[in-house]
């Protein structure tokens, strides 16, 4: 019997068994070619019991050596299965090794010595937040999902060996640039002692900057292997009216393993390296991500099961900031911008003050006016939407050092009246805002399995990111000045998360309110996305010029009533279930 028919049979019995969600099956060989099948499968059901089913209904030989079970991880809002996500952990990875042409400059060797066998590496397992985001990366696997990027000029001298020694040491430092995902025993973090970072430099000239991050995006990462974060260096052409040479930087790195505050603490240890001549003194840091895994591991969840329970209505709410319209046919991501001026934002900053909450709560108002608009009715209605956290503000110390991916997303649902004062409905934002923050640690999923929710149903279709930026490093930028070396703040262009459409919104360096929607484009078609981003940002030039304490949101929808309504494409349906070869 070959392989694959072997696989269908047992594949074919374990998807039969009552409790039994999905499942993926695979063959393993040892050194002798002994032939053993292992199992991943979505159940709630105690393995033994698996087991003991599977040996009542087939023979021996096919009866799986290895049991694991994969959490049921209910949010995937665009109709991807769990079986995809599971096939996906037996399957092979695309090219993600591809390397961008260039001269890539590779670790330096370990230091020759006597070889001692090293001791297996330890392993950690998953937090709930990278169960969600690892299904969901390999179900997307090739479309750059999940990744994210940022870019800055660096003026001046570069040591191509030297900046690849300095990311070496904060790699040698910090475990998570050193863990990958292991599916065979869970799945779990794997620990690895080494891991090598990856910089290529590229000649002036040799590549367009915009089409090598595009390509850098899509290329994606292997997540079996260590090392979720690397680097590309663009030489550019020295300026015609001379001065010193420059370059950009092109960082890219993954959100299952980092988020973004995670790797601004990972560029001041680079910087610190790349001053001290290559090297970051100090062994490796504590904290890390063990010792984050450990606190959430014994943290209490009936708590943040009774509050999200409670938080989240029964009642299902608006979640879509358009009406529904035809399949744009279009695919990929795209990205739609706009802004509010200095002198508007400042009004929406005082505006936002004087009912105690900040922009980023405006910004909030703004959206769920966009989202109850979508609905076309009179009537009080819920709107959800998801927002961010970073997930810091929990009793670990020095977590605010930690590199990892703790910045989460967490549901909002808000009750909009168009007869409701809208500093009230601020405030009400603002209220569950502060409530919320207390379960920041709690992934998606599970409060999507608490709410008692179908696994189609999403609490939200779209995401708020207000992007706190965080502080220069003014000290590291004088003392890279008195090098030679000048050094940019870096810029992030956005990543595709779980979400069809994420709001990204940062103040700028003249004071604006700069809006970027990151969209599915087989959703929400760039013309759309576009305007959607523009009625946002009409919202937020508005907001100060109502009526007062006494404007209504009825009034504040009144300033879009020549506005056209956004059209959205429905999901796609989930794609047939086939078994996994």
């Amino acid at each position: 019997m070959s392989d694959r028919v072997a696989l269908g049979r047992v594949h074919a019995a374990l998807v039969s068994l009552p409790g039994v969600r999905d499942a993926a099956v695979h063959v393993t060989r040892d050194a002798s070619g002994g032939r053993r099948i292992v199992a991943h499968m979505v159940t709630h059901a105690p393995l033994a019991e698996v087991r003991a089913a599977l040996e009542s209904r087939l023979p021996s030989h096919l009866v799986p050596a290895r049991f694991h079970r994969v959490p049921h991880i209910p949010l995937l809002p665009d109709g991807s299965t769990d079986r995809q996500a599971l096939a996906a952990l037996t399957g092979p990875e695309p090219g993600a090794t591809a390397v961008e042409p260039g001269t890539a400059t590779p670790a330096p060797p370990p230091e020759p010595g006597i070889a001692i066998p090293a001791p297996p590496p330890e392993t950690v397992p998953l937090t709930p937040q990278q169960h969600t985001l690892l299904l969901d990366a390999l179900a997307h696997r090739g479309t750059g999902r999940h990744v994210e990027q940022l870019d800055w000029r660096w003026r001046g001298p570069l040591d191509t060996d030297r900046f690849t020694a300095a990311w070496q040491s904060v790699f040698d430092r910090e475990t998570v640039l050193r863990a990958a995902f292991d599916w065979a025993s869970g799945p779990r973090l794997v620990l690895h002692e080494h891991a090598g970072v990856e910089v290529v430099r590229h000649p002036p000239g040799s590549v367009d900057f915009d089409r090598l991050r595009e390509r850098d995006r899509l290329r994606g990462f292997d997540l079996r292997r260590p090392g979720l974060l690397r680097l590309n260096l663009v030489d550019e052409p020295h300026p015609a009216g001379g001065g010193p040479a420059g370059a950009r930087v092109l960082l890219t790195f993954h959100h299952v393993m980092l988020d973004g505050w995670s790797v601004s603490v990972l560029l001041q240890e680079f910087y610190r390296a790349y001053l001290a001549g290559g090297r970051l003194p100090g062994g490796e840091r504590r904290p890390d991500i063990r010792d984050y895994a450990r606190w959430l591991a014994r943290q209490d969840t009936a708590p943040a099961r009774d509050f999200w329970s409670s938080a989240i209505p029964a009642t299902t709410a608006l979640v879509l900031p358009a009406v529904p319209g035809p399949d744009t046919g279009l695919r990929g991501t795209g990205r739609a911008e706009a802004r509010l001026e200095a002198g508007p934002a400042d009004r929406l900053r005082a505006w936002a003050a004087s009912c105690a909450a900040t922009e980023a709560g405006a910004l909030q108002v703004a959206w769920a006016l966009l989202l109850y608009r979508a609905a076309v009715t009179r009537d009080p209605a819920l709107v959800g939407f998801g927002v961010t956290v970073p997930g810091r503000g929990i009793a670990l110390d020095s977590v605010e050092r930690l590199p990892g991916p703790l910045m989460n997303s967490l549901p909002m649902t808000v009750r909009v009246d168009p007869a409701t004062a809208v500093p009230r409905l601020l405030a009400e934002l603002c209220d569950r805002a502060l409530d919320l923050a207390s379960y920041e640690w709690v992934s998606l999923g599970q409060i999507h399995e608490w709410s008692g929710r179908r696994a189609q149903d999403s609490l939200a279709e779209s995401l708020i990111v207000f992007e706190n930026r965080r502080r220069r490093f003014d000290d590291l930028y004088s003392a890279l000045a008195a090098q030679g070396v000048g050094v940019e703040p870096p810029r992030t262009a956005g990543v595709q998360s779980l979400f069809p459409i994420s709001l990204f919104a940062h103040r700028d360096p003249d004071g604006g309110l700069a809006l970027a929607a990151v969209h599915d484009r087989s959703r929400l078609a760039d013309d759309d996305a576009t305007r959607l981003v523009g009625q946002c940002v009409r919202l937020l030039r508005e907001l100060p010029r109502l009526k007062g304490g006494s404007a209504t949101v009825a009034d504040a929808l009144a300033t879009l009533a020549d506005e056209p309504r956004i059209r959205m494409a429905r999901a796609p349906a989930p794609a047939a279930r086939d078994a996994p070869a």
